[in-house]
């Protein structure tokens, strides 16, 4: 009796389109699935201190925010807890914060004290007249 042929099923890859441009070697390719590493972030910042007014950068959830420095977390990485005006608390990483002016802005007349609001109309009243 004679042995059969064997034949084999088509491979999978047989049907996957070929690789986008660039090779290896060439020294601008990037490959899609690597993850870039900011290695900023792993420097020490020594202009942070605890009640600085910083600007939260970045992408995420505060970003764009004004905030105030609450503590500095050590580590590999150096981050800091921060109170953003609107009353929220976060982690954000130190490469993320930028050093703003330390005043604080304006609040609107209906949030500030009874007597800072009369001070403050009895001053421009005194401006005009």
């Amino acid at each position: 009796m004679r042995k059969r042929k064997v034949t084999y099923p088509v491979a999978k890859t047989a049907t996957k389109q070929p690789r986008g441009a660039g090779l290896p070697s060439d020294p601008g390719y990037v490959r899609s699935t690597v993850a870039t590493i900011n290695l900023a972030a792993l420097d020490v910042r020594d202009d942070l201190k605890v009640g600085h007014r910083v600007k939260i950068g970045g992408g995420g959830l505060y970003a764009g925010e004004f905030a105030v420095v609450e503590s500095i977390l050590s580590g590999i990485i150096p981050a800091a807890m921060v109170r953003t005006d609107a009353g929220k608390t976060r982690r954000a990483r130190a490469v993320d914060l930028e050093r703003v002016a330390a005043a604080a802005p304006e609040r609107p007349a209906a949030e500030r004290p009874a007597a800072t609001v009369s001070a403050t109309v009895a001053e421009a009243a005194r401006v005009e007249g």
